[in-house]
């Protein structure tokens, strides 16, 4: 028997329900058992009766955790503490999960031995989203591929080992729990420890984009966020204060060329919106590595549900 613990972290979404409700139809190999375990965010347990009469409603073998209060890291470290079968799949409370999901994770993951195995995030889009943004999928998300290598990962849609040696007994650091970039560090530090990361690109979870977040503007906070995150881990692999100088000017002229692109793509929105994002993601990096505050993600940009 193959068992998976399914681990979704919530934050007064009503979009839950949709997420749940995709894993119970789940197509499942013979022989995999899967369970779910929802840990919730918020400072009280409102949402627990509604969230385990879904999970009984779709037959869903569900543990709820209340992990308060708006820190993501908390809430993740919970359902690790609560996981205990041999693998971890972890997705977003807004994620409706293709049919297939586990299984791809799972093939790809016996096809391959990795420790780590990564699917992309597809993003949909209403009629209001502007066309640049349609145009260049600038909310769809995928593991980065560096001289062939995936080194670092996200929890939106992945699964891995749990007692993988790298990862035995890892969690998420609290100090980025409010930040983000919680799960960019937790899969570079197990890839510095010797996991190997892959990709599954048929195991898809789709997201629909929120109206909020169909700006350049909440898309520039993000990449500037996520910038900071790499500047972060840029300064745990520089060998010590002497590195930070050379890291923040590459990272500088990273962004100058960006930003001339950009001036030079004005007419084109699709492309321009390309460079913009570039350049706030290598801003980011500087402001890391120069000391400067991070930006706050989770507890301010949360839609309140519905229950």
């Amino acid at each position: 028997m193959t068992s998976v613990d399914v681990c979704v972290c919530t934050f007064r979404r009503a979009s839950i329900r949709a997420t749940l409700q995709s894993l119970a139809a789940q197509t499942l190999p013979e022989g995999v058992r899967l369970a779910v375990i929802v840990a919730d965010n918020d400072e009280t347990d409102a949402a627990r009766a509604a969230i385990e009469a879904a999970g009984a409603e779709f037959g869903l073998a569900l543990t709820y955790r209340h992990a308060p209060a708006r820190n993501i890291s908390i809430a993740r470290n919970a359902t690790l503490d609560a996981a205990t079968a041999e693998f971890v799949a972890i997705l977003d409370d807004d994620e409706i999960a293709a049919p297939d999901w586990i299984a791809a994770l799972l093939a790809r993951q016996a096809e391959s031995g990795a420790d780590v195995v990564l699917g992309p995030v597809v993003a949909l889009y209403d009629a209001a989203a502007p066309a640049w943004m349609r145009d260049g999928d600038f909310h769809s998300a995928g593991p980065v591929h560096v001289n062939g290598t995936i080194r670092t990962g996200y929890t939106s849609n992945v699964l891995f080992r749990r007692e993988a040696a790298p990862l035995a007994g890892a969690r998420f650091r609290l100090d980025l729990g409010q930040t983000g970039g919680e799960d960019t560090e937790f899969f570079s530090r197990a890839f510095r420890a010797g996991a190997r990361l892959v990709e599954a690109p048929g195991a898809i979870v789709r997201e629909h984009v929120d109206a909020r977040r169909q700006s350049l503007g909440w898309l520039m906070k993000r990449r500037f966020r996520s910038g900071q995150t790499h500047g972060l881990l840029l300064a745990q692999g520089a060998a010590g204060a002497a590195g930070h100088p050379k890291a923040i000017a590459v990272a500088g002229a990273k962004f100058g060329v960006c930003a001339v692109a950009a001036a030079a793509t004005l007419p084109l929105a699709r492309r321009r919106a390309f460079w913009m994002l570039r350049a706030a993601l290598h801003a980011g990096v500087v402001s890391q590595l120069l000391g400067m505050r991070t930006l706050v993600q989770y507890g301010a940009d949360q839609p309140l549900a519905t229950r």
